[in-house]
């Protein structure tokens, strides 16, 4: 059966990350509400132009039904896909289905919540993990949790590429050389290598400067009909390709060197028509350093096993390497809200296309853009979403 086109058959028209980091004294329903008023002030729209409704289980009690009536919407379209950190992307990619299919003319999307309030730290697995996980409880007993499961695939990798702990710091040092011009970051302080390698161990080989942020905050996006974008007097970003991907065990032929971004990205790339040599700008999902350099070889921007020398000269710095990557300081530096920051991937991606990235980050003449979203755990099950995305 041959694919149906779908490029630029919808826009990005709307992006908003919340400014807060901590938030005791808000709801998570307040957060994504404010998060859809941003990104609808963004796009120049009303709650009363929404008629479609993306979400995923961060929504409080029945998702997308409690926020339509919190919100005061009327969609005529909802999708409620759950992949962890890469739902967001993902609903982007439905959204344009939707809108190409006449289900809904303009779709928000939005994530939020406040695990920091909670009290949630480095390593900790939400509250989406019940008991009922088929799984679980043969998994459990021995220390399953994200650190551990990323550290696994970390120690691997370096097992059969050579790759070192210094190459993982890397990743950090260009994340907060970015987040030093973001002044909603978490942390703003730049870092060495060596002082990336002098933070505590959480789990071998993974040093806490390896590990995300925990933050409260969200964000939403606004993805409408091309017609309806350009009307409106913003920059019209274009989703040229999408793909979605699952990673589990493989029936016991178990390699934690690859994620599913090997899949998803061909698949993206494909229906884009474009090449991961053509793209000026990454958005890569980054709870865990290991998961940029698995992410840049899978995603195809160089060859597997040289994701580490890759970082290590430098090719993420925004003005000085070949492939900038989070300039707003990612997850390692910015935020992840509610442990799981894929929307804040196209967020960036989105202020890059437009030009409206920090100056001291922006990437000049940027046209083109990926982002890479993962949910799960990238040592065993895991899904990922791709994005490709113009400027128009």
């Amino acid at each position: 059966m041959t694919e149906i086109d779908l490029r630029r058959r919808a826009c990005i028209v709307g992006a908003f990350e919340h400014p807060t980091r901590k938030a005791p004294d808000k709801t998570s329903a307040q957060l994504h509400a404010e998060c859809a008023r941003g990104a609808l002030e963004d796009a120049g729209l009303t709650l009363s132009d929404v008629d479609g409704y993306f979400c995923a289980v961060d929504t409080p009690g029945l998702g997308a039904i409690d926020m339509a009536e919190y919100l005061g919407l009327n969609p005529r379209h909802m999708d409620t896909t759950e992949l962890g950190g890469a739902s967001y992307l993902s609903h982007v990619g439905h959204a344009v289905q939707a809108i190409a299919a006449n289900k809904c003319d303009v779709a928000l999307i939005t994530l939020a919540g406040r695990p920091r309030s909670a009290g949630g730290g480095i390593g900790a697995t939400g509250p989406y993990i019940s008991p009922d996980t088929p799984d679980l409880p043969w998994e459990r007993p021995y220390g399953w949790a994200p650190a551990p499961m990323y550290a696994l695939a970390a120690m691997r990798h370096m097992h059969e590429f050579g790759t070192t702990s210094a190459q993982l710091a890397a990743v950090r040092v260009a994340a907060s050389l970015h987040a030093q011009y973001n002044p909603n970051a978490m942390l703003q302080t730049p870092v060495t290598v060596e002082e990336v390698l002098a933070s505590p161990m959480i789990s071998d080989p993974l040093h806490k400067l390896d590990c995300c942020v925990i933050s409260d905050g969200g964000g939403a996006l606004i993805v409408a009909r091309p017609e309806i974008a350009r009307s409106l007097a913003r920059p019209v970003v274009n989703v040229l390709g999408a793909g979605e991907a699952y990673k589990g065990y493989l029936r016991g032929q178990v390699d934690v060197s690859w994620s599913a971004a090997a899949l998803s990205g061909p698949r993206a790339f494909a229906a884009a028509g474009v090449s991961p040599q053509d793209i000026q700008y990454a958005s890569l999902y980054d709870s865990f350093t290991i998961a940029v350099i698995m992410q840049l070889e899978d995603l195809g921007f160089c060859a597997k096993g040289e994701g580490g020398r890759f970082v290590e000269e430098g090719n993420l710095i925004a003005g000085q390497g070949r492939l900038p990557f989070n300039t707003d300081g990612g997850g390692l530096c910015n935020n992840h809200p509610e442990h799981r920051g894929g929307i804040t991937k196209v967020i960036e991606a989105v202020r890059q296309l437009r030009g409206e990235a920090n100056r001291e980050v922006q990437v000049p003449g940027c046209t083109l853009a990926v982002a890479s979203g993962l949910g799960g755990m990238i040592g065993g099950r895991h899904a990922t979403s791709t994005l490709i995305l113009e400027r128009e």
